[in-house]
């Protein structure tokens, strides 16, 4: 009799057993695997990347602080000669190479800022690449109490179908002459005029 009773007392374990295990709520509510679709952070990357394409220039290229390419401070003696004026000429050129034309903007006479608009100015190189800035020894002379220094510009790059491009013009500077009552902005180099324009 004992055995006959064990035998039944095993027989809801053994079916139990035979459903397989059991799984936790939780297990159950486990979500699928997500299919939503990744998203390459490098596309765009790549899509700038193609051959014969540039990469976007920055949004901000008509003021752009960084680097900081001010003209470096001269002794009185060489502020006063040509060494002043290409001191503000080679801040210019890589302004451009650097592609902060803001800066390069800032360094041109009040009329020649109103000729272009600092955004004008900075489109006008913003889609060049491999930009080289050559801007020659050029000559000093003096008239009505003051210095001007004249040199020639050429601006070269390649379009967006990798064109070369060339642009010429002129950059004449002007100082006070040392003249009695001239203020420091006077007495230092600065642009008085800006010629460029497209060759090819």
């Amino acid at each position: 009799m004992k055995s006959k009773k064990a035998r039944v007392a095993l027989l809801p374990a053994l079916m139990l057993w035979a459903c397989g295990p059991t799984q936790s709520p939780q297990e159950d509510a486990a979500p699928p695997p997500s299919t939503a679709p990744t998203v390459d952070a490098s596309a765009d990357a790549q899509a700038d990347a193609r051959p014969g394409q540039l990469p976007a220039p920055k949004a901000d290229v008509a003021d752009d602080g960084s680097p900081d390419l001010t003209p470096p401070a001269l002794t009185p003696e060489a502020e006063r000669g040509v060494e002043g004026a290409r001191n503000v000429l080679l801040s210019f050129a890589r302004a451009i190479e650097q592609r902060v034309y803001g800066q390069a903007w800032a360094l041109l006479s009040a009329a020649d800022q109103r000729k272009w608009s600092r955004a004008d100015f900075a489109a006008m190189f913003a889609d060049l690449a491999d930009t080289s800035v050559a801007i020659p020894t050029g000559t000093m002379e003096g008239a009505a109490g003051s210095l001007y220094y004249t040199a020639p510009v050429t601006i070269t790059g390649s379009d967006r179908q990798g064109r070369p491009i060339r642009i010429e013009g002129e950059a004449v500077l002007r100082r006070v002459n040392d003249v009695e009552g001239a203020t420091p902005a006077q007495l230092r180099w600065h642009f008085e005029t800006l010629t460029l324009a497209w060759t090819h």
